[in-house]
């Protein structure tokens, strides 16, 4: 949908309690699903270890369940893993995503025709 170097639709949906889930802790989970750790999904998305699992913890306490469990364990031994919970969450959240983008297309394209390109220095 959108333009290389275009604007792009970032959804992010604000809790009562003021916590959100965005693109990045979404994108966090999914990294959490696919390594099975926190701090490789942290280190995917460029962030320390003390950062991902802060808001590991953030996610956790915005759910009446937790997203992510984690065990603990030296080398090799520890790991994380979304819940059912964590896995529907983010099952939802991907799918708002799409639809906000298939919706929302033409307003997207039309603000990018009218966008000036940053002048280089």
């Amino acid at each position: 949908m959108s333009q290389p170097g275009g604007p792009v639709l970032k959804l992010r949906l604000a809790t009562a309690g003021g916590e959100w889930i965005g693109p990045g802790k979404a994108d966090l989970l999914q990294h959490i699903a696919e390594t099975g750790s926190i701090a490789a999904a942290g280190r995917r998305m460029g962030m320390s270890y003390k950062r991902a699992w802060g808001l590991v913890e953030t996610l956790n306490a915005m759910f009446a369940g937790p997203l992510v469990v984690a065990s603990r364990g030296g080398a090799g031994r520890g790991g994380a893993e979304l819940t059912d919970d964590g896995a529907e969450i983010l099952r939802l959240y991907r799918v708002m995503q799409d639809k906000a983008e298939v919706a929302l297309e033409e307003e997207v394209l039309a603000i990018a025709r009218r966008v000036v390109e940053p002048k280089r220095k």
